[in-house]
């Protein structure tokens, strides 16, 4: 799940957690077979209500400007609402990601009342394939009646969809269906093979994938604002298609998908975990995104030291501090290279092992098809089975072709690590 949002670099003076996703309790109620951190259980060593609030505290002194609650399940905390409203008061913009399988009229509207502004219910596909990759029969029509109780409470009502093998095919109708229902954004990001969607390789799309996918939302996007334009809406007000920062990057559609209505020009700035996106752990553990996989990118531990020292510690700020020269395989040599240094950092490291070469990028599928090739990943290590884990890929060139490779002619393998 990623829901962390593009921050234009010009909109700061400073790297500062304009953005911080705050996983508050792995608590949930479902157990997705998706899910990077495995939630489910809660946590032996969660953050108390007086330790949230302090976190909260030092968040505000930093500079973070929205703060989107997440889990396992945010709302199944009894004192999200104290949270919700200290962070209100304070002036941030609380937000909430949510599977919506508990968000009853009563908790939306308790929430709206303690100040959260929006929320973001994931829809992964029609009603068989998300209660499929939700492991809860029902868990689409509940999801669908959370988006009514947040409209219905006053609140903005986005949606996620991870896209994957099993519902890539679906997005057409998974977008009627938001749009009927009166979601503002629809953003679509990738499933990574990360905790249990690890467990699961032949879930995740092949790098050329990305191709239709975009085509597609890109489809969507203009019928959309056809149909908005129709009937005279404002853009502001309409159905809209992005694109989540793990899906890109560089091709033909990506203004129409990383753009606002009041800003037409946008594109992908590259990965911004630890410059002005922050992560925290219910146990009170930080990384520079809150996707990034735990052990390598873990900055420190609010119990141990202060937000502001672990906001400067190495872990966190790698996206301040790196160059061109980490990079490899194609994006090594890529023209967008500067700029977007191989993309999502956490979609990388946790397909190929390491951040620095990205294959799920338009950019690159497009050049390499037109060059009669496409790159695939073959699942090579499993994951230990631990929150936010993660096994491993190796990657390969073959033919473009629906085919096998011809006898005689072995797809090519690239090192990766």
């Amino acid at each position: 799940m990623s829901s962390s949002r593009t921050i234009r670099e010009h909109e700061v003076d400073q790297p500062r957690p304009i953005y911080t996703v705050w996983e508050i309790t792995l608590r949930c109620d479902h157990a997705c077979a998706h899910c990077g951190s495995r939630a489910g259980p809660v946590r032996d060593d969660e953050l108390d209500t007086a330790e949230l609030l302090a976190v909260a505290d030092a968040l505000v002194e930093l500079g973070s400007r929205e703060v989107t609650l997440i889990g396992g399940e945010a709302y199944l905390r009894s004192d999200v609402y104290q949270l919700v409203e200290h962070l209100a008061k304070a002036g941030v913009r609380v937000t909430m990601q949510t599977g919506g399988r508990g968000l009853t009229a009563a908790r939306a509207q308790r929430l709206r009342d303690a100040g959260l502004a929006a929320v973001g219910v994931s829809i992964d596909g029609t009603a068989a394939v998300h209660d499929r990759l939700r492991a809860s029969p029902g868990s689409h029509d509940a999801a669908m009646r959370a988006i009514e109780h947040a409209r219905a409470a006053g609140m903005v009502v986005t949606s996620n969809s991870q896209i994957n093998q099993l519902n890539m095919h679906e997005l057409p109708a998974i977008a009627a269906e938001l749009e009927a229902a009166g979601v503002l954004v629809w953003r679509g990001q990738l499933t990574a093979p990360m905790g249990r969607a690890a467990d699961h390789p032949e879930w995740i799309v092949q790098p050329y994938m990305v191709l239709e996918i975009i085509d597609t939302l890109a489809q969507i996007q203009a019928g959309a604002s056809a149909r908005a334009q129709a009937r005279g809406a404002s853009e502001m007000e309409s159905f809209r298609v992005t694109l989540g920062n793990n899906l890109g990057y560089y091709g033909p559609h990506e203004p129409l998908l990383r753009s606002r209505p009041d800003r037409r020009d946008r594109f992908f700035p590259g990965c911004q975990a630890g410059r002005y996106v922050l992560g925290i752990e219910s146990d009170g553990t930080v990384k520079g995104c809150p996707s990034l996989p735990t052990a390598p990118y873990q900055g420190g531990n609010v119990r141990e030291l202060s937000l502001e020292q672990i906001w400067d510690s190495e872990a966190i700020r790698f996206t301040r501090d790196r160059s061109t020269d980490e990079l490899w395989g194609h994006c090594a040599s890529c023209y967008y290279a500067d700029v977007c240094r191989a993309g999502c950092s956490f979609t990388s490291h946790s397909t190929l092992g390491r951040r620095g070469n990205n294959p799920f990028c338009y950019y690159r599928a497009d050049k390499l098809r037109k060059q009669g090739l496409r790159e695939v990943i073959v699942h090579a290590r499993a994951a230990p089975g631990s929150p936010y884990d993660f096994g491993g890929f190796e990657l390969r060139e073959q033919p473009w072709s629906d085919l096998p490779p011809p006898a005689g002619r072995r797809s090519l393998p690239v090192v990766t690590s």
